[in-house]
């Protein structure tokens, strides 16, 4: 069938997870990890996404806010600025409002353009999304933000993907669902839906039962996998 409905996961995908400390690091007051904030992007969102597979196992769900601020704790103490929370605080300030990598907005219109449904299903928390969306200045271009917190457990849980089809009344082969994240993109291909990694980083592919239908270096080439 075709593609109706495009689907992105949130952070790393549209939004640039690496942006907070990048901006950080520029401004005057926080020059001191101007020599480690990629580290610091690095090992903050690993330890973010390790903390929602972990709940999810032990079943000790809580918002993607929490996690977010644990695994920048974690971080930031793995390169020696633990109790800093100067430092802390307007990292977790400039995460509400990441930037969008360059090309989505016009890739966003493209598919509006020609009505396709589009969303955001992300671990992020309502209000967290509802920030980077209106930031990045995409809100009349998404049909609606769908966060886990409806069903209270983590991706790559099939009860998160499930949301996208009761949402907008499709059938899984009707949706192209995006992520930045390997894992995520493979575990939607086992799901059902059609996908597409964006593999900004050149990484390998995820050693899992699924791959990625398709694999691309940027998001400009989604108009073009949804049929456009």
């Amino acid at each position: 069938m075709p593609v109706t409905t495009c689907v992105f996961d949130a952070y790393g995908t549209l939004f640039d997870v690496s942006a907070a400390a990048r901006q950080a690091a520029a401004e005057p007051a926080f020059e001191r990890i101007s020599g480690c904030w990629q580290a610091i992007a690095e090992n903050w969102r690993q330890k973010q996404l390790q903390y929602t597979w972990l709940r999810a196992v032990v079943d000790a769900h809580t918002d993607f806010w929490t996690v977010t601020g644990e695994g920048l704790e974690w971080a930031l103490e793995r390169n020696g600025f633990d109790g800093d929370t100067a430092l802390y605080d307007r990292l977790m300030a400039l995460y509400r409002e990441l930037q969008a990598y360059p090309e989505v907005p016009d890739m966003l219109a493209a598919l509006k353009a020609v009505g396709k449904n589009t969303a955001i299903l992300s671990n992020g928390s309502p209000d967290m999304l509802a920030a980077a969306v209106a930031s990045a200045g995409v809100t009349d271009l998404l049909d609606d933000t769908l966060s886990v917190e409806s069903v209270g457990i983590f991706k790559p849980d099939a009860r998160v993907y499930d949301l996208v089809c009761k949402r907008f009344g499709c059938d899984k082969s009707e949706v192209l669902f995006v992520s930045s994240n390997g894992w995520d993109a493979g575990c939607a291909t086992g799901y059902g839906f059609t996908t597409a990694w964006v593999n900004r980083a050149g990484e390998p592919v995820d050693r899992l039962p699924w791959r990625p239908a398709h694999m691309i270096p940027d998001l400009t080439g989604i108009p073009e996998l949804a049929g456009l």
